[in-house]
Parts: C-alpha cells; structure tokens; sequence
C-alpha cells in the first residue's frame, strides 16, 4: 500500500496543482516512480497506490506508466483515489466518502475490504514521497524470522533534522521501546559522541495482516485519533505488539561511503539539495545501476541537441545532467539539471539550476540557484538568483537563497503537465 495521498505543503509552489509524489524528479522521473521501482525491482507484484490531493496527474501517470504488469496473474498496480473516479487498472477498491480519506491510517482502513480480498500474510505501507533504493525482500525476510507483528525501517538522520520526523527509541535487540512524532529534542542511539544519531521512522512499515486489520478497526473506532499511521497506529501498537526497527542500512541497495541514501525531498531546499547531488561525480544517489532500475513513464524523445559553436554563443553543458528531448542552443548550462524537451536560447546562462519539464528559456536569459516549474516560459533577458531581495518580491526565495519560479508567479497561469493530458490551474 503505497500511501500518496499527502499536500507536500513543504515544497510550496510545487505542489499547487499536482501531489508531492508526483513532481518531476531527476529529469524524467516522478518521485513515486522510486516506491514503485522499489516494489518491482523487489519481487512485490501486487502494489495499491492511494491518493488524494491533486491527484489527477499522479493518477495519469501511474496509469500510463506503471500498466504493464499481468493482470491474469493478479499482478497490477492499482490506483485508490479518495473519491469515486474511474480507474483503467480492471480493479477498484474502496473509496472514502466525500470528505476524502483523514489521515494515513484511514486511507489504508478504507481499503481494508480490497486487503482482505487479496488474504495477504504481510502488508508493506510505505510513503510514496521519498527518493531511496530499497530492497523491501530483506526487510521482510527479517520481519517473518523476528516473530514480530509491525516492522518499522529506520536510518540515522543529523539531530538538527530529527524533530521533521518519527524518532523511534530501541532496545540492544532492536525491538522498539518508544516512538516520538517530531521530538523537540529527539533521543540518539548510544555510541560515541560524533556518532549520536536520531533513528528516524522512513515511513516503510511491514505488518502481519491479522495485526493490521485489529489496530486499523481501534484507530476507526477512536474520536480522538488523526488516523496517521506515525502519529496514532504505531505508537498505540507498543504496548499491545511486538513492534521491531529494521536498519536500513541493511536492505539499501545503494551506499557511498557506507552511507546509505534516503531524501525526504519535503522542503524546496531539500528537493534542490538532493537533485544537486545528482549532478556529482559521484552522487550518493546512482541512476546509472543496471541491477536496480529506477522506472518511469516511457516517451519516445529525441535525444539532447547543443548547437552552435562561436565566441559568446557556444552551445554546452558542464558539470550537468541533460534529459532527452533538450536542445541547448548558443547557451551555457553549468552545474545544472534539465528536465526533458528544455529548450534554452542564444546568450543564456543557467548555472546550479534544476529546470523542471517543457520549460523555455529565452535569448539573454541568466539564472543561478533556481528552481524553475514546469511549463513556464522565461522571456528574453529575464534574470533570477543574483538579488534575493528582488526575487522576493516576484518569486519565492527558501531560507538557503534557492529561487523558486512557477507559470503562475510570472502570470502564465494555466499549466500542462507532463505525465498525462490533466490540465492544471496555478
């Protein structure tokens, strides 16, 4: 049960007219499409994505993309909006009532019937908003031989970052003693002092059905319950469960350094950060591994064009990831990231930007630290990212001087998006 029904309030502008898991990622890629590749790449055939805010590009693109699983084996990839819309995957579920699903837990209760159907031993819920490589197999081979009846992932995350997240306190066994939802001052695991680390909660639970079923009905049940699987479910399971942390470093495909990869890409400087980082030689996050490939929506582009090769007007990119369908024309592209059919015009520079899909960047164009949304048409001589004062004024500027630009802040206000024919108004 991929949970993808959440606001992503945290990347703002973003997410107006789309869900957080659904925002471009890596070039060509959404961010849903790393659970997705996870549960496939991992043998897990029979995946339920629920969802809710913005929902219709996210559906769009599951559908498109994700559709080619085989049905008559019962194996699919089922889209569970949280109000009566017709899916093309031959399966529906249960839908909430018009209010939408109201929290996490909830919207795995109002689809208990479809579990049920399915008579599954195990459920795997897992957030559909974070960027990692996980092996789920490894996780759930530790899940069936611990006895335990919930299984958290955990990874150790800096102090400074912890209260953003669930902290889980263990024992020497790593059977969970405590969970604290967004600690003002989180507990660390005990090693020497430039070791401490929180055990941040990953959003990656495994469950035995039976187990489930029983705590998802006491949380129905509760008025005074959020119906969030972190806040309310798994705190109330300790002192009735044997609830077990499984360290991620253990089931992550990928590590640099020993250290393992996982980006809650919440925030607009969190989601800059971790595409940056793409862009190095080499990043903690490696696209290019043929054992594990991250999936997306197929589109049969061109490849990526530069032209033009004379003094003030040489087409190129340095230090940079160009996604297909791009043509750089008499421009300079450094330390940057391009998003698939960019086009970027005579006399531009565009230096450690993330440029999000079918965007074009006009003649004399020059950015620096910028996001720029998909869609949007920067006219000839338009600047961002040298003053943030001024950025302020027209645009959105993070804490660490990151430029966010969307169609809407420069008055172009309907927006196509990429993954399917949904129209979105910013």
């Amino acid at each position: 049960m991929v949970l993808a029904q959440g606001r992503g309030n945290g990347l703002m502008h973003l997410t107006e007219g789309r869900a957080k898991p659904a925002v471009p990622f890596a070039g060509g890629l959404r961010i849903i499409d790393f659970a997705l590749s996870n549960c496939i790449n991992s043998g897990i055939r029979r995946v339920s994505v629920l969802t809710q805010h913005k929902a219709q590009s996210l559906v769009s693109h599951v559908e498109s993309g994700w559709g080619s699983l085989d049905s008559p084996l019962d194996e699919l990839i089922d889209v569970l909006p949280a109000h009566p819309l017709t899916c093309h995957t031959g399966r529906t579920g249960h839908r909430a009532g018009d209010n939408g699903y109201r929290g996490t837990a909830d919207a795995v209760f109002q689809n208990i019937d479809l579990l049920r159907e399915a008579d599954p031993q195990y459920v795997l819920v897992l957030a559909g908003d974070h960027v990692y490589t996980m092996d789920y197999r490894v996780m759930l081979a530790e899940h069936a031989s611990s006895g335990a009846d919930v299984t958290i992932a955990c990874t150790p995350v800096p102090i400074e970052q912890a209260g953003a997240f669930g902290v889980l306190e263990t024992d020497a066994h790593d059977r969970v003693t405590a969970l604290h939802q967004s600690p003002p001052r989180p507990p660390t695991v005990p090693a020497p002092a430039p070791a401490r680390r929180p055990l941040a909660n990953m959003g990656i639970c495994v469950f035995n059905a039976s187990v489930l079923y029983d705590a998802l009905a006491r949380d129905a049940a509760d008025p005074m319950s959020s119906h969030d699987v972190g806040h309310d479910l798994l705190p109330r399971m300790l002192a009735r469960a044997h609830v077990q942390a499984h360290r991620y470093e253990r089931s992550c495909v990928q590590t640099l350094g020993g250290t393992p990869c996982w980006r809650d890409v919440g925030t607009v400087d969190a989601y800059w950060e971790a595409q940056m980082d793409l862009i190095e030689v080499q990043p903690q996050l490696n696209l290019y591994d043929d054992d594990w490939p991250v999936r997306s929506l197929p589109r049969q582009l061109a490849p990526a064009k530069f032209v033009l090769d004379a003094t003030g007007r040489r087409g190129m990119a340095i230090d940079s990831v160009v996604s297909s369908g791009c043509i750089v024309s008499g421009a300079t592209v450094r330390r940057s990231l391009l998003s698939f059919e960019v086009r970027v015009e005579e006399g531009s520079r565009v230096e450690d930007c993330v440029v999000l899909p079918n965007v074009r960047i006009g003649r004399g164009v020059v950015l620096r630290r910028c996001i720029v949304d998909e869609g949007c048409q920067l006219p000839d001589g338009f600047a961002a990212g040298m003053n943030a004062a001024h950025d302020a004024a027209r645009f959105h500027v993070t804490e660490r001087g990151v430029t966010l630009i969307t169609p809407a802040m420069l008055g172009q206000g309907r927006q196509r998006h990429s993954c399917g024919d949904a129209m979105a108004l910013q």
